[in-house]
């Protein structure tokens, strides 16, 4: 019942990175960490519009094709931590890390996810190496949020052998890299009652299958470096045992390709808000106006402020929800991922303006990585999913569970009764009731220094739930309060971890998390 009550322990304590995760992150960090600070020229690829050959050759060969790729297929076989670990990093490049992410996270993540050992022996050895390189083909024309509208048609033959694939794909990440394409496709099949109906269906469709052309390279607003282009696909044969999962489940399996690839997104926008920031910082204290370094004045100092902790709570919500991700038998995280995106990329948008408003007119000049930051931003509140959109999705998620929780509450005490109790509950609230969610106190699971923020945490937690119950009588606005909570709730955890520690960082944490209670009271 999410919305209801949410589960504000199962944060507690944060995940923890095993010593051994730890070395083997090293390992994969320290090469990746000097690729990109010694040989990516990222002025040099927004200017030409494309990632060179040698450097796409050097990310093969350090092996950021096959992250996600299981070891036994020749990948990586990283967990989603160290997966995020990494995305800091690539994300110093938005184009390149584009280009990854459009392979591994989208790209391939339908064979990872639904496709069959044949399948899976066949295509991710190469997809691995980058040999092969993939791209998600759902958008078209007249189909962008409403991905159940498409067009593109797949035809079964008489022989059953073999479909026909006829349609268009637009704004196709790798389109004219890519030698492997998760094609969806609308399909004829007959359902229980008899009836023709026509149902998507996800093919793993290879360019070599012939009728697969592509459209000019799209001259982009940022993110100028990946490869953005049309895919027409005309009388393309795709054989049978090309078909990821059933018949008619496509729609389901694009769905949870999108949803399981969001949490990275925090850990991106994360990696690339800490490289701004210390840049803007170095300038701050560089440049003088009235005699005084810029870093001295109170207004700048509440940018910068303001960019540590949204900085801080993306991280914490992506480490955290790959944590989640990571734990054996954790139920779903595509709500929690929704919402990593939709705080990430709309912080990302704000502290990148808020740099460049810093830095003056230097942030507006092209000799200077603000402005590309600010273009390469703008793409996080629309791709994988627009905000409004997850916005929709995280709201009607939560209040489906917990319209399920007070309908049974109905059914067993009725009407009466449950409307008795919603007005003792608000007769409670208004008498300043003691709220406890078990954070706090002897049997509490946060560490002393966090109490204050835990308790201002079960607060907001509360009343949310009781302003839940209201606006399912009357629908309204549900979605930036929740975000808001989760992002207290993540980086409290954080908190709690430096805190038990003794981190060297926990006092500037607190005093982040603090501020971020402050920014967060009273969200209803």
């Amino acid at each position: 019942p999410l919305f209801l009550y949410l589960k504000v322990k199962d944060v507690f304590p944060y995940p923890e990175v095993t010593l051994d995760e730890l070395n083997d992150m090293k390992q994969f960090v320290i090469p990746v960490e000097k690729f990109f600070n010694e040989e990516v020229d990222s002025q040099k690829i927004d200017h030409d519009g494309v990632i060179p050959q040698e450097t796409l050759d050097r990310l093969k060969q350090l092996g950021l094709f096959g992250m996600l790729i299981p070891e036994e297929y020749g990948g990586l076989g990283l967990s989603h931590v160290m997966y995020a670990r990494l995305g800091e990093i690539c994300s110093q490049d938005g184009a390149i890390a584009v280009t990854l992410a459009a392979h591994q996270a989208i790209g391939l993540k339908s064979i990872l996810l639904a496709g069959t050992e044949e399948q899976k022996a066949k295509y991710l050895p190469k997809l691995a190496t980058g040999e092969y390189i993939a791209a998600f083909c759902l958008t078209e024309a007249t189909s962008g949020s409403d991905a159940a509208s498409i067009q593109t048609r797949a035809t079964l033959s008489e022989d059953k052998k073999y479909y026909t694939l006829n349609g268009s794909k637009i704004w196709i990440t790798n389109g004219s890299l890519a030698s492997i394409f998760t094609v969806f496709a609308k399909t004829e099949i007959i359902d229980s009652d008899g009836f023709k109906k026509d149902k998507i269906t996800a093919f793993i469709v290879e360019r070599n299958f012939g009728g697969i052309t592509n459209g000019k390279p799209e001259n982009k607003l940022g993110i100028r470096g990946s490869d953005t282009c049309e895919v027409h696909f005309e009388n393309t044969k795709v054989p049978v045992e090309n078909v990821i999962g059933e018949v008619g489940g496509g729609f389901k399996i694009a769905m949870n390709v999108l949803n399981s690839g969001r949490f990275s997104m925090g850990s991106l926008v994360a990696g690339m808000m800490k490289k701004l920031i210390g840049k803007t910082a170095e300038y701050a204290c560089t440049r003088k106006q009235f005699n005084r370094p810029l870093s001295e004045f109170g207004l700048i100092q509440e940018k910068f402020a303001l960019l540590a902790r949204k900085t801080y709570v993306m991280e914490s919500m992506a480490y955290l929800t790959a944590g989640m991700m990571d734990s054996p038998g954790f139920p779903d995280c595509s709500m929690e991922a929704a919402m990593v995106k939709v705080f990430s990329s709309e912080a990302a948008w704000t502290c990148v303006s808020e740099a460049l408003q810093i830095v003056g007119g230097l942030g507006y000049m092209k000799d200077y990585p603000y402005e590309r930051y600010l273009r390469d931003s703008r793409i996080l509140l629309i791709f994988e999913g627009t905000n409004e959109i997850l916005r929709m999705y995280i709201a009607m998620t939560g209040l489906q569970y917990a319209g399920q929780v007070l309908r049974k509450k109905i059914r067993y005490k009725g009407n009466l009764r449950v409307a008795m109790e919603h007005v003792s509950a608000i007769l409670g609230d208004s008498l300043n009731r003691k709220v406890s969610l078990g954070l706090t106190g002897r049997d509490g699971v946060v560490h002393p220094s966090v109490e204050e923020s835990a308790n201002r945490l079960e607060e907001n937690v509360y009343y949310f739930g009781r302003t839940v119950e209201v606006l399912l009588r009357r629908f309204g606005k549900v979605t930036n309060p929740l975000v808001g909570l989760r992002s207290h709730r993540k980086s409290a955890s954080t908190l709690q971890k430096s805190s038990s520690l003794r981190s060297t960082n926990a006092r500037r944490s607190a005093r982040l998390q603090s501020s971020l209670c402050e920014s967060r009271r009273c969200p209803f």
